[in-house]
């Protein structure tokens, strides 16, 4: 699967979004080192603390599917369905990191299509680690 292909999914899994407070949709595709995809949508709360990210979403989809290495991320993300390029918060970070290397890439799609690639270490440096416990 291309990244483009992956960016694409993530726009597509928007609009599964539920987020009647907000108004922000995001969806998510993640791609598995065995080349298994999963996605997901941000799926909102009125008790805002229970609200899960598209992210996070994905990440558990995959992980309860047996599936605990990623290669990649994309996310898409904007008010009223329109892509605006929105970033993966703290939270998910840290879980990705959780899975993913530090040279994970991770997809953002930007307004005109087209999107930014980062790696997890250039999202989060110095992450919580699980050797730290």
């Amino acid at each position: 699967m291309t990244n483009k292909e992956l960016v694409d999914l993530a726009i597509k899994s928007m609009k599964n979004s539920y987020s009647p407070y907000s108004g922000c949709t995001v969806g998510a595709a993640l791609i598995t080192k065995s080349g298994k995809v999963f996605t997901g949508c941000n799926v909102e709360n009125a008790s805002f603390s229970a609200t899960v990210c598209a992210e996070r979403t994905a990440v558990f989809k995959a992980v309860s599917e047996g599936e605990k290495e990623f290669s990649a991320i994309a996310i898409a993300g904007g008010k009223e369905g329109k892509v605006q390029g929105f970033m993966p918060c703290g939270v998910c970070r840290q879980v990705l990191s959780e899975f993913g290397a530090k040279d994970m890439k991770i997809l953002v799609a930007k307004e005109d299509g087209n999107f930014n690639t980062f790696t997890l270490n250039e999202l989060l440096p110095k992450a919580f680690e699980g050797d730290f416990i």
